[in-house]
């Protein structure tokens, strides 16, 4: 959010202003969060009467800021003989060491005053602008402590603040009364204790703080997983700059969900989707493999753990589906969203299978997929039972929960990213064409799995026959021979949903796609209805609802591209995966580094920079993944093959690129090396 200064441990974060300060409205994703409540809603400082100005901050780490502020304007700072700097650091909980400093000629009397306020709004409230609260608040102040509480039922929310020096607490905040002399300082230091706690009181983040008992191990954490990542060696300093920031913003979002701690997954993203998501996690895997695989064994757990066991029409809920969104809220709590945990998606079972199998090829870990192997056969059972609802061989989906479920459950789920040509809504239920390559890829593989690891090579046999029907059935009834592309979906009656869109660079990933089709799918990724200079469109221009700042009509996604990119590569497509690598890379630049969740789609010789879109996530974990997968795509690393393949270079804007001590089945320490544009083909660098 421009403006704004985050400090995130997973999914407990702060976000305020430059000056350290938090004034939250209603919708505002302002304030300290943890398990998708806002625990300070105002948290606001003084400094006799005035409030204060930063001059400088420094949020180079994730997990801490420190802000240099003065009392009054910032045009008043050059007669300020007081300045004082706020140092936050995040962790189970927060903390604040607030120094004041004295440079004046005279001493002088300090009141320092810190105004604090707990709304213990649910996400979902702040993200829909609902106000009405049905709970009771609460606040006890000691002296040496002051807590601020809600109840609904047994639902119970508590937030606490004590401070190192002594101040007088009330219900609004604390103060600080002191002298300070000519050249001195003053220091205090404000812990923030979090606590989300069942009926018989115990805390439920309790957990998290025998993880790491307080935020002073993050910075051993966060250089232990850079130090367990790859080495990038590059020309390009933009391209080692998004690659760092990319590790960093990955460690910044792992966390533990309250009901399964003990294992780090990553949070979707900042600030709406700081939570296990089933097709963001899995994807952002998918992408990491090469660079931290460690993310995928506790991912793949903690989604097999919460499959779907059941049918449930409010959390939308079948045998053998993998979960969209795991919510703690009170929202969540109550059944006013269906988030405990949500089942709303149709490409989360299918792309649990791939990144089973991916993982297994990269790593050779056969253990975990032994260990899975009955999640695996019941979400690939779940494709044929329980998604092809209009018994025609495809993954449908339409909401059963019409109250809260979403309408669109691909992984473009705003309520007008499927439309046709003409900006027409289809009907329900609806089939997107990549989730159909997700679902051809998913029996692939798990057929491979079956014939390879669990020695079943009958379930083999007829997964393979199932995905060769799927091939087939799908080419005729997708494919526009009139435009050359596939249609975007098919509607409830089998007509082809005409429009063009990003979905079917998808479609080369999965391998769903005739070669002698790919070069026409190519053509149309690359072609100026689509391709922005800065990457493919989610939908092309002169589409009826196409709108360069449309959240799934004309926006960028990076993650988006990281997969068509790659999936051209796969066809053979390197200049084309080459320019979107340049295109995507060269934006996060724009961005400091680090790419959000989308910008704007507008071209790149209008605007000659990338367009923020103006309620982007960022941190985003697939757009962090979506650098690691464009790195490898470039250099082609591909463990399809009984050995490592490195494929011809790409031809890039970024010179040499190598990546060192690749983690993997071959325990490789040598570089992969991108050559040099100007070398002999074949000759590494």
């Amino acid at each position: 959010m421009p403006g704004t200064v985050s400090c995130i441990d997973g999914n407990t974060f702060i976000v305020s202003d430059a000056s350290g300060d938090v004034e939250a409205s209603a919708s505002t994703p302002v304030g300290l969060f943890s398990a998708d409540t806002r625990f300070l809603s105002r948290w606001v400082l003084t400094v006799n009467g005035e409030r204060l100005t930063a001059l400088s901050v420094d949020d180079s780490q994730y997990y801490e800021v420190t802000f240099f502020v003065v009392p009054g304007g910032a045009v008043d700072y050059v007669q300020a003989d007081v300045s004082a700097i706020r140092r936050r650091r995040i962790g189970p909980d927060l903390t604040e060491s607030l120094t004041f400093f004295n440079y004046g000629d005279h001493d002088l009397d300090l009141d320092v005053r810190l105004e604090v306020v707990a709304d213990f709004a649910d996400i979902f409230e702040i993200k829909f602008d609902i106000e009405d609260k049905v709970g009771s608040y609460y606040s006890e102040v000691e002296p040496d402590e002051l807590r601020l509480g809600y109840r609904r039922g047994t639902y119970h929310r508590q937030v606490s603040l004590t401070a190192s020096e002594p101040a007088t607490f009330d219900p609004r905040g604390l103060r600080f009364t002191t002298r300070l002399g000519s050249g001195q300082q003053w220091s205090t230091r404000l812990h923030v204790v979090m606590r989300a706690l069942r009926p018989d009181g115990v805390d439920l983040r309790s957990p998290l703080r025998l993880l790491r008992p307080d935020e002073s191990t993050l910075p051993d954490s966060v250089r232990e997983w850079v130090a367990q990542a790859p080495t990038l060696d590059t020309d390009s300093s933009s391209l080692q700059q998004v690659y760092q920031r990319s590790l960093v913003d990955l460690a910044a979002l792992r966390f533990s969900p309250l009901s399964l701690s003990g294992a780090a997954v990553p949070a979707a993203g900042l600030p709406w989707f700081m939570t296990l998501f089933g097709r963001d996690s899995l994807l952002t895997c998918l992408q990491t493999l090469a660079v931290t695989p460690s993310l995928t064994p506790p991912t793949l757990r903690i989604l097999a753990s919460l499959q779907g066991a059941r049918r449930d029409d409010v959390l939308e809920e079948d045998p053998g589906r993998i979960l969209h969104e795991l919510r703690y809220g009170e929202s969540a709590a109550f059944e006013e969203q269906p988030h405990s945990p949500y089942y709303g998606t149709v490409d989360a079972s299918p792309l649990f299978v791939v990144l089973l199998d991916e993982y297994e090829r990269w790593s050779g870990d056969r253990a975990l997929v032994v260990e899975l192997e009955q999640e695996a056969r019941a979400a690939l059972e779940w494709i044929d039972r329980y998604a092809d609802l209009n018994a025609t061989g495809y993954v449908w989906y339409e909401r059963r929960n019409r109250a809260t479920g979403l309408d669109n459950q691909c992984w473009k789920d705003s309520w007008d990213s499927i439309s046709y040509a003409d900006g027409r809504l289809p009907g329900f239920p609806r089939a997107t064409c990549e989730t159909q390559g997700y679902a051809y890829d998913a029996k692939i593989r798990g057929a491979r799995l079956a014939r390879t690891v669990w020695g079943d090579p009958d379930y083999a046999n007829r997964l393979e026959r199932q995905a060769a029907a799927l091939y087939e059935r799908f080419n005729k009834d997708f494919w526009l021979d009139d435009r050359g592309y596939y249609a975007l979906a098919l509607d409830h009656d089998g007509t082809p949903v005409d429009s063009l869109s990003s979905n079917i660079g998808h479609l080369l990933w999965s391998g769903i796609v005739p070669r002698e089709r790919a070069a026409q799918i190519a053509e149309h990724l690359m072609g100026p209805a689509l391709f922005s200079g800065w990457g493919v469109r989610t939908f092309a221009e002169g589409q009826g609802r196409y709108n360069p700042l449309g959240y799934h009509t004309g926006t960028v996604w990076p993650f988006d591209n990281s997969f068509i990119a790659w999936g051209l590569r796969r066809y053979g497509f390197s200049a084309e995966a080459a320019r979107i690598a340049e295109g995507v890379l060269s934006a996060a630049t724009y961005f400091q580094g680090r790419l959000p969740e989308a910008f704007g789609g507008f071209d790149r010789h209008t605007t000659r920079y990338p367009v923020r879109y103006p309620t982007a996530g960022s941190p985003q974990a697939w757009s962090s993944g979506a650098c690691m997968l464009l790195i490898r795509t470039m250099l082609g690393i591909n463990p399809h093959e009984d050995h490592l393949a490195v494929n011809p270079a790409l031809p890039s804007a970024f010179g040499r690129i190598a990546l060192l001590d690749v983690p993997g089945r071959w325990g490789l320490t040598d570089a992969f090396a991108r050559q040099r544009p100007d070398q002999p083909s074949g000759q590494a660098t």
